[in-house]
């Protein structure tokens, strides 16, 4: 019996529907966050710049621009913008600073206002809206905070993790975060009080870089060449390994489908959560994956280097 169901998944991933891409994109430098809502797809990258480009057109609607900032050596350089988010009609970003501190800007009438600064001493690596009022962010000590915009005040500041921060994920109704670090470990938190709930260890043994959490599903990538999975419920733990560094993963909406990158030439196997088996590998990708963000369970946008490629599985 167990010899026929090794064989059955081997043959499941000789077998996995190899598909190429039907569309693609240029952003202005390397993308480093890739956020799809309301129609826009906003990319952040390296060189001081947002494009947003209107989804169904395909084509870039606005640049965002940040201000350069001096380096150690006194001489102007572009920023990394690390992450973006959208509640309404607001975007919040997470930028590069001076002397190793990051900035946190609101937009809203076509211009960016400032919330932190480098004076605030913080390496704030992401943030998100909890709501109209409150927004989340971690920094690279992995402290999480909770921050009030309308009374500029902290509700909490919580050290969630004595490791390097990596990656977090709110669910969808943003009452939770899974939080991952370079221990390697999954920490489930509280939105409202910043507590640890829940901590998700063992299929991943190394430095995490991206982690994805939909419908009770928790996926992390690590350095250690592994996808691992988890069930919020406790009902599943496993991994899937790749013979490269696993960068980036991402789940479908439904939680039933993961990507993730299996090889050394960047292709993305995307397999069934449940059965563990290989369905679709995306292919002829030139360079590593920095996002993988599922519209749906059918469809995939992916960004590498300063490309972002549109993928249908069906």
């Amino acid at each position: 019996m167990k010899f026929f169901c090794l064989f059955f998944i081997i043959v499941a991933t000789v077998f996995a529907t190899e598909i190429k891409h039907n569309n693609e994109l240029s952003a202005d430098g390397e993308i480093i966050n890739l956020l799809i809502k309301d129609g826009n797809i906003y990319a952040t990258t390296d060189i001081s710049v947002v494009d947003v480009f209107d989804m169904k057109s395909k084509k870039i609607v606005k640049r965002i621009k940040f201000s350069k900032v001096k380096d150690f050596f006194g001489d102007l350089s572009d920023v990394r913008i690390f992450s973006v988010d959208k509640l309404e009609d607001k975007l919040l970003f997470a930028s590069q600073g001076t002397k190793g501190f990051s900035r946190v800007y609101l937009y809203y009438d076509d211009q960016l206002h400032k919330l932190f600064d480098e004076n605030d001493k913080m390496a704030i690596m992401k943030v998100k809206f909890i709501d109209k009022d409150t927004i989340v962010f971690a920094l690279l000590s992995s402290e999480v905070i909770l921050y009030n915009l309308k009374d500029k005040k902290v509700i909490y500041d919580k050290q969630v993790s004595g490791s390097k921060f990596s990656d977090f994920q709110l669910n969808k109704d943003k009452t939770k975060m899974l939080l991952s670090d370079e221990s390697g470990s999954g920490k489930l938190v509280d939105i409202k009080n910043g507590n640890v709930i829940k901590k998700f260890e063992g299929q991943n043994l190394d430095n995490t870089y991206q982690v994805d959490y939909k419908s009770g599903v928790i996926a992390i990538a690590s350095k250690d060449r592994r996808c691992g999975i988890y069930k919020e419920d406790g009902s599943l733990a496993y991994h899937k390994e790749s013979n490269f560094l696993v960068y980036s993963v991402g789940l479908s909406p439904s939680g039933k489908l993961c990507a993730y990158p299996s090889d050394n030439k960047n292709t993305i196997s995307i397999f069934d959560v449940d059965s563990r088996e290989n369905q679709y590998k995306l292919v002829n990708i030139e360079s590593p994956v920095s996002n993988i963000v599922f519209l749906d369970d059918d469809h995939i946008v992916t960004s590498n280097n300063n490309k972002i490629k549109f993928w249908s599985l069906k």
